[in-house]
């Protein structure tokens, strides 16, 4: 039986997702915002809160852990990097290791840059994808513990995944990242394609997520920092795709 995967609204503009294993009845948090909308999208499914994946110690994806465990008495996983503190932390994991959500398989990929310890959640049999604050619709997460090789080498792991894999990230921010891929690459039809889709969810109060990972790669001008186009917009015909993407993200904190 398929995966069932909820996403669901937190805090102003977080998104908090429910990824549940019909055959065993487990249910996963990735990652918890805050718990009302959490809890309250576990009762109207019916569903029990086994497990909460968190992807970063930054509070707006951890501020729910605490309530969430004291009602469900769930296994909270974290990244092994014990020096950002996470309270309430049962499993550290890194890079390569797999978490077992019932018969569920989450495979842990470290995309260091936005924090020094986040983590992405792949679910490959599911072709699913829990960026978080590492990788956006049409953007990424701003650099702030990390460098921007380091950001742009993990954003080279996630580029690698297959087109059909589905991605859900931390944020609703497409629409305002749309804007600035525009000043970026106001040519390019996938992303022209992707703006319109947006305007339309937006208008109807409706998540631009899931997107997948064919698309970003067409539309998502961070991750496609290394195309000699990208470079040459810049003013920086032959620099390193690191420098062009450190450029790009500059000029995004600046938009």
């Amino acid at each position: 039986m398929a995966a069932e995967i909820r996403l669901l609204t937190c805090l102003t503009d977080n998104f908090g997702v429910l990824i549940h294993d019909p055959a065993t009845k487990a249910t996963a948090a990735i990652d918890a915002p805050e718990a009302a909308p959490i809890i309250a999208a576990l009762e109207r499914e019916g569903w029990q809160l086994t497990d909460i994946l968190i992807t970063h110690h930054h509070h707006d994806h951890v501020g729910g852990v605490a309530e969430l465990k004291k009602k469900y008495r769930c296994r909270v996983v974290a990244p092994q990097d014990k020096a950002a503190k996470i309270a309430d932390v049962d499993l550290r994991v890194g890079n390569g290791d797999v978490v077992k959500v019932g018969n569920l398989l989450g495979r842990v990929v470290e995309t260091p840059g936005h924090t020094l310890d986040h983590i992405t959640y792949v679910f490959d049999s599911e072709k699913t994808v829990f960026a978080a604050d590492t990788l956006f619709s049409i953007g990424c997460g701003r650099v702030i513990e990390g460098t921007h090789p380091m950001m742009w080498d993990s954003l080279l792991k996630l580029r690698a995944l297959p087109d059909d894999f589905k991605l859900y990230c931390g944020h609703e921010y497409t629409a305002a990242n749309v804007k600035f891929a525009l000043s970026i690459e106001p040519d390019n039809p996938a992303l022209q394609a992707r703006a319109a889709q947006v305007a339309k969810l937006r208008a109807a109060n409706q998540p631009t997520l899931p997107t997948t990972m064919g698309e970003e790669k067409k539309a998502n001008v961070f991750l496609r920092a290394d195309e000699p186009s990208v470079a040459a917009k810049l003013h920086m015909k032959g620099a390193a795709p690191a420098e062009v993407f450190g450029e790009l993200r500059e000029r995004k904190n600046k938009f």
